[in-house]
């Protein structure tokens, strides 16, 4: 079953969509990762590896792996991503 998300997540997954400038690739994986980890849909036991030639795919597996093996809760993720797209909202230029 799916965790519950806060309010200030399900607000921060909508508006990151409102960046006027693109946030570096770093950045994106980071979103990846915490959006993944805090929905935990599927949850990274159960998620299958890309394939060898997918280096998109293994390059967010890598982020979301990282992530799950630091043992973060899905709560936590949340709040990672609120942190991390409340530090971008100046860098990408948010528009409201």
């Amino acid at each position: 079953m799916a965790p519950a998300q806060s309010a200030e997540f399900t607000r921060a997954t909508t508006d990151v969509k409102k960046f006027t400038k693109d946030p570096s690739q770093d950045d994106l994986l980071q979103f990846y990762a915490y959006f993944k980890q805090g929905t935990q849909s599927p949850p990274f036991a159960d998620a299958p590896q890309p394939g060898m030639f997918d280096l998109k795919g293994k390059a967010k597996y890598n982020a979301w792996s990282k992530v799950a093996n630091e043992g973060t809760s899905a709560t936590e993720a949340q709040k990672k991503y609120v942190q991390l797209f409340e530090s971008l909202k100046g860098p990408c230029a948010y528009k409201a």
